[in-house]
């Protein structure tokens, strides 16, 4: 029986205008309403995402939200913190010098802004992310010593993330992957949105089984492999549709809604 939903938002719950359909808020809203907990998982920080948790009302005192791509798990209403983990600034330094020898830009997020390094030129992210704070800063003037970071970010042309995705290589302890054609983000290795999702599962006492799970990209691959329903959309990349249970239409054909009006048998 499925108990919780979990959706990705770019390319997935959102349409190409980056807003939430009628239909969409309108089913969501109605199991939220008889119990299934929606659960939002995003690369982005909760602040960044808040009009969404407001359009589908979800700030019930057990609603929480996936932010940072699985590196922190935190309630909607009281942004306390079921789940976080990060990494230093040390770790980040194999991404720095990569980016660096190769004319990128680069953001640094921790778990309440963003750090815009200045010496490696515009990035493009300050566009994309709303809702958090933009600091310009260096490499050398990042804090030191335990301070957690959750990711960084290459925002930059296509063209470009394609490119470093097939080439770059990483020590283990970072992640790459795509969340949008012009993000690529580096991670803790061990965080994804399963990782996320495993531990607010075990918070509210569900099992994978009573998971249903929606994404289109690679940030997306855990949670669809993991759960006990994975649909990938129409336009999700083809090594994700690969391990999904099902397939439902695209962003902008409505296909959360519709799958779930399918599933649950839903009159709208």
């Amino acid at each position: 029986m499925i108990k919780m939903i979990a959706l990705d938002l770019d390319n997935t719950l959102l349409n190409s205008q980056k807003k939430i359909s009628t239909v969409n808020e309108k089913i969501l809203k109605q199991l939220h309403q008889a119990g299934v907990k929606v659960v939002l998982c995003t690369g982005r920080p909760i602040n960044a995402i808040r009009d969404y948790l407001d359009q589908l009302e979800l700030n019930q005192p057990d609603d929480y939200t996936i932010t940072f791509n699985g590196g922190l798990v935190i309630n909607n209403q009281t942004k306390e913190p079921l789940f976080s983990l990060g990494m230093t600034k040390a770790d980040l330094q194999p991404v720095y010098d990569y980016l660096k020898a190769n004319q990128l830009p680069m953001d640094v997020l921790d778990f309440e802004r963003v750090y815009e390094l200045t010496e490696l030129g515009p990035s493009r992210y300050r566009q994309t992310v709303q809702g958090i704070e933009f600091v310009d800063t260096t490499m050398d003037a990042l804090p030191n010593g335990n301070h957690v970071f959750a990711k960084a970010v290459l925002a930059t042309a296509p063209a470009k993330v394609t490119l470093v995705k097939e080439k770059i290589q990483l020590p283990a302890h970072i992640r790459v992957v795509q969340s949008q054609p012009h993000i690529l983000e580096f991670l803790p290795a061990k965080v994804n949105k399963m990782l996320g999702l495993n531990h607010l599962l075990s918070k509210l006492g569900m099992q994978v089984e009573n998971l249903m799970t929606f994404g289109d990209a690679d940030n997306d691959l855990e949670m669809i492999a993991g759960a006990g329903d994975g649909v990938v959309m129409a336009n999700g990349l083809p090594e994700v549709k690969a391990v999904a249970n099902h397939l439902t239409a695209s962003n902008d054909e409505d296909g959360v809604a519709l799958y779930l009006k399918k599933t649950f048998d839903i009159n709208l």
